[in-house]
């Protein structure tokens, strides 16, 4: 039983229902080795090890009475944004750190349908405004390809956790690439739904219009088995889809990969500061799905100089908007005997708040104030139409877009990156967020310091089941996303 955490989704699926062991051994092995190894990582902010085990016992009566699911019994880990009823849910913020939430997220209430067991909550950029999950009000959390490296943002625990096997899978969010990178970084397969296909109930705000939820696995098929729990219409949240959802298991081989046309964007390859291994290693998946099949297509997107700062303005301007519903009276940190309500908002924020989230909450209002509001915001929603409109052209040629995830791999913790040079880090996936699309990061190799290299894969909107099936294929032909690293090697 020392190699549970080798199993596929799949793989504990069967082991839970034919016995071979149960859903508190399983709980219990993952536990132990959180325990063991993540004083190295730093993925976990909060381990529920008293209620997963709780839970595991449940999903071992349930499974005995044959009502169990597929996922009945499965560990997962959520990113410490969504709300979970009765445990801490901080958003990596000092603003939070002594909030209890009454209530579920509707994507935690899903899990636990489900039969799944919460074995905690994992760190995250602070308010998931960052790329590197070193803005944490608990620490930077560690990558565990190799430890003096970020594991990106803002999804970085949950990344780091899988990547590690202190978890089987996890749930992420993506504002403009908060599941996608850090998967990239941590070779993870990261899914981003299309905008309105997860249910953004109890998943505290960030930019209302660019926030998403979605799975965060080591292969397409464990990310397939998390969204057919995470995907659906819900009506507690106005911005979510009431269109059918897929069973993404079912369809991981439904996508003919065999005469797929595959769009090469030439803006993208031309990026100053696209490292010359991601741009090798992403060449080289794209060859082996023309092995398999496929067609590339030479593309034009044109507002590709746009992309970052559009996001900027509007990012933002809608965090500035979500955040200030933080004022030190209702909820969250309040400053200790401030002098009057000028003082108690003022420390409160300055204290409460760490220097990236203060950064855009003032980029945002400014964007937003008399005066500014037509020159900077409505101007930046102009564009972002102008961008919608590029990726739709473009996909009356081709099915998939193809392009790096990221365009570096994971850089050092600490390293002395300036604001601007990490928000363009993001070139690549923020574009995604403004037009809404589903996007797909999949493992495709490493660079010379043999750190991990990720493909994205961007379809038009609802082609989730068609982006995993496509790598789900990849995956079948390759073994990148079989590869671990020597932490998660580890036995507890």
């Amino acid at each position: 039983m020392t190699d549970l955490h080798r199993l596929s989704i799949r793989e504990l699926s069967a082991g839970l229902s034919q016995g071979q062991f149960s859903s508190r051994e399983l709980t219990q092995h993952y536990l132990n080795r959180i325990a063991k190894i993540d004083t190295q990582v730093n993925s976990y902010v909060t381990v529920t090890a008293e209620q997963a085990l709780a839970a595991a016992d449940a999903a071992d009566a349930a499974i005995k009475a044959g009502n169990a699911t597929a996922l009945t019994g499965i560990p997962l880990a959520h990113k410490d944004i969504f709300c979970t009823q009765g445990i801490k849910t901080t958003a990596g913020s000092k603003m939070l750190d002594n909030f209890i939430s009454p209530y579920d997220a509707t994507v935690v209430a899903k899990g636990k349908s489900a039969g799944l067991v919460t074995l905690g909550k994992v760190n995250m950029d602070e308010f998931a405004m960052g790329s590197t999950s070193e803005s944490s009000y608990y620490g930077a959390t560690k990558n565990p390809w190799a430890l003096d490296r970020v594991p990106g943002g803002s999804s970085g625990g949950s990344a780091a956790c899988v990547a590690a096997d202190l978890a089987p899978f996890a749930t992420g969010t993506d504002t403009g690439g908060s599941i996608r990178q850090p998967a990239s970084f941590c070779g993870l397969t990261g899914l981003k739904p299309s905008y309105g296909r997860v249910s953004r109930f109890g998943m505290i705000a960030y930019a209302s219009s660019l926030d998403q939820g979605g799975p965060m696995a080591r292969s397409a098929e464990d990310c397939a088995y998390l969204m057919n729990v995470m995907a659906g219409h819900d009506e507690r949240d106005s911005t979510s889809v009431n269109q059918e959802v897929e069973d993404y298991v079912a369809n991981l081989n439904a996508t003919a990969v065999k005469g797929l046309r595959i769009g090469i964007p030439k803006q993208y390859f031309n990026v100053a500061g696209l490292a010359a291994d991601v741009k090798a290693r992403v060449e080289e998946s794209l060859k082996k799905l023309e092995e398999m099949g496929a067609v590339l297509v030479e593309i034009d997107l044109n507002m590709t100089e746009a992309y970052v700062p559009t996001y900027y303005l509007i990012a933002p301007a809608e965090a500035s908007s979500n955040l200030s519903r933080y004022d030190g009276v209702r909820y969250g940190y309040r400053c200790e005997n401030p002098a009057d309500l000028l003082d108690l908002y003022k420390r409160s924020r300055s204290e409460g708040f760490g220097a990236e989230v203060q950064r855009r909450i003032l980029i945002g209002t400014y964007a937003l104030s008399a005066g500014y509001y037509d020159a900077y915001y409505v101007k930046a929603q102009k564009v972002r139409r102008l961008i919608q409109q590029d990726f739709l052209k473009a996909f009356e040629q081709v099915d998939v877009i193809a392009a790096p995830t990221a365009p570096t791999t994971a850089y050092k913790i600490g390293a002395s990156l300036d604001p601007v040079e990490m928000y363009l880090g993001d070139i690549y996936t923020i574009a995604v967020n403004l037009a809404g699309l589903p996007a797909i990061n999949a493992p495709v190799g490493f660079d010379s310091e043999q750190l991990p290299v990720g493909l994205q894969l961007i379809g038009n909107y609802w082609s989730e089941s068609q982006l995993l099936s496509i790598v789900h294929q990849y995956q079948q032909a390759t073994d990148w996303h079989t590869k671990r690293a020597a932490i998660a090697e580890e036995n507890a």
